[in-house]
């Protein structure tokens, strides 16, 4: 099965096209590499996906605001805890399906992929608070001067050592 995501659906022609030829101008970069200070085996990890996931009784992400602005999307966060399950969730990404999460959360967010590296050794141990923020934010002002910064403060509080990044 043969899985379509238009990103584009609630632009118009023109506007995609425009995006699309942004998006490919955009330049190339180094990714920056940090090696690990301690074996994997020994570090804490968690997730964080672009999925816009939320548990059925937190907050959802701001649909509408995007469907107003298709060039804005909601810049926070959700923290999903360790024990989650797709039936604890919602998916409010306007992008993909959400069926496939809301069927399997490790699509989207692999947290008990995590759990089960934990119990093989692989890692020290899975995290007790995964994250979660809306992919295809076309003005990340906001996600990069206060989303992200409030993200690494958890992770830091929590002792987490490595990051599993899941884009949607």
């Amino acid at each position: 099965m043969t899985k379509q995501v238009d990103a584009y659906r609630f632009v118009s022609g023109i506007t995609k096209r425009a995006l699309q030829t942004w998006a490919g101008m955009e330049p190339k970069r180094e990714i920056p590499w940090t090696p690990l200070s301690k074996p994997l085996s020994a570090c804490k990890a968690a997730v964080i996906s672009s999925g816009g996931i939320a548990l059925k009784d937190d907050l959802p992400f701001d649909q509408e605001g995007e469907r107003q602005n298709p060039w804005w999307g909601d810049p926070s966060f959700r923290i999903i805890p360790r024990s989650s399950t797709s039936k604890d969730i919602r998916v409010y990404h306007q992008h993909i399906d959400p069926s496939f999460a809301e069927t399997d959360l490790n699509c989207l967010l692999p947290i008990q992929r995590l759990i089960d590296l934990e119990t093989a050794g692989v890692i020290g141990e899975a995290a007790e608070s995964h994250y979660s923020f809306m992919g295809y934010i076309l003005e990340p002002a906001e996600l990069l001067e206060k989303t992200v910064p409030a993200i690494i403060g958890h992770l830091e509080q929590e002792g987490v050592d490595v990051v599993l990044l899941v884009p949607a």
